[in-house]
């Protein structure tokens, strides 16, 4: 799922490659880190911590060599660190929040470095490192803005650091119905296209099923709510931080569950009754990839069982009718509002 060309990552390592940051002898943590030959031109493996909640683009950086942690292994951690990188994302209390904690990594006299794309919020994050412990320098290149601290040595603002380190801290939302976080998807509020898909979603569900792209749990929560026939669902999601919240959201759930950290355009294991999805259509880095819902159908059809059933939700615009019509026996639109469409495909043979 990683972009060919990652122009963010690239920039990141502009200071480094222009001689004019030095690149640390001791450890360097890198957030929100991603696989790519910027990184493997300036670090070696052995150096390198990587901490990365996106699976696909965890598993490409231990296909690499890097040492890979989750958020809660570097939380449990003291360790500090020379050089820390970062990779903020869009969303702009989530990209303080990360900057709060980067910023407690890094060592007396160590350097924090970040990037983003002009796009995707690269002045504000400027704006807001500066704000918080002050630039020591930038660069711009890729359509992107590079920008650092001066080495630190205690005389940031700890009481906004504090404060914006709680910022994608979780929070119940819907009336207190869920609880999510600021980054992932739809995070405040339930996404249109899944509300139109749990409308549609037919009492007499039963038996198997699994969630493709299950998000902080929404789908799964409708399934069960209006399915009472339902014994066991899978949850499918890629996003580590989401997966979280929907195992907190579904706490209390009937049915057997089973949350799985996993990519499904690697294909999944399990022969289901029935599966809903509201696939992904990019990447976290922003890149337009419709392939990734045209897998999601794919990887579904190979899934079920003879007579079994997709229910899925897809921005009308989006090429998939042909990949459901080669991979599905019955193909139907159950319905269609605000720009979404609710498509039930069913696989051949005996039910």
């Amino acid at each position: 799922m990683a972009a060919a060309q990652d122009a963010p990552l690239q920039t990141l390592f502009l200071p480094f490659a222009t001689g004019v940051l030095p690149w640390p002898q001791g450890p360097v943590l890198f957030l929100r880190a991603r696989e790519g030959w910027p990184l493997r031109e300036q670090a070696a493996p052995a150096q390198l911590v990587c901490v990365q909640s996106f699976q696909p683009f965890a598993q490409a950086l231990e296909r690499g060599g890097w040492e890979v942690r989750d958020e809660a292994a570097l939380e449990a951690s003291a360790e500090k660190y020379p050089l820390v990188l970062v990779l903020p994302p869009r969303q702009r209390d989530e990209a303080r929040a990360l900057l709060a904690r980067a910023l407690e990594r890094v060592a007396p006299g160590g350097v924090l470095v970040a990037c983003q794309s002009n796009n995707e919020g690269a002045r504000s994050g400027e704006s807001d490192l500066q704000l918080l412990a002050g630039l020591g320098g930038k660069l711009t290149k890729n359509h992107c803005r590079v920008f650092w601290t001066a080495p630190l040595a205690g005389s940031h603002d700890e009481t906004l650091r504090r404060r914006w380190a709680a910022l994608d801290a979780s929070r119940p939302i819907v009336d207190g119905r869920f609880h999510s976080r600021p980054g992932v998807f739809a995070w405040d509020r339930i996404d249109p296209a899944s509300a139109l898909l749990a409308e549609q979603l037919p009492a007499d569900l039963a038996g198997r099923g699994a969630d493709l792209g299950a998000g902080w749990g929404y789908l799964s929560a409708e399934v069960l709510a209006r399915c009472p026939k339902v014994a066991a669902l899978d949850l499918y999601e890629a996003e580590s931080r989401a997966l979280a919240l929907a195992r907190r959201n579904l706490a209390d759930s009937r049915a057997q569950l089973d949350f799985r950290w996993h990519d499904v355009t690697a294909g999944i294991d399990g022969r289901y009754d029935f599966i809903v999805s509201n696939p992904p259509f990019h990447t976290p880095a922003r890149e337009d990839r419709p392939d990734i819902g045209q897998r999601f159908i794919a990887v579904a059809a190979q899934a079920l069982r003879p007579g079994g059933r997709l229910f899925m939700v897809a921005n009308r615009h989006l090429p998939y009718e042909q990949i459901l019509n080669d991979s599905f026996g019955q193909v139907r639109v159950a319905a269609e509002r605000d720009g979404f469409k609710v498509i039930v495909g069913t696989r051949g043979g005996r039910a």
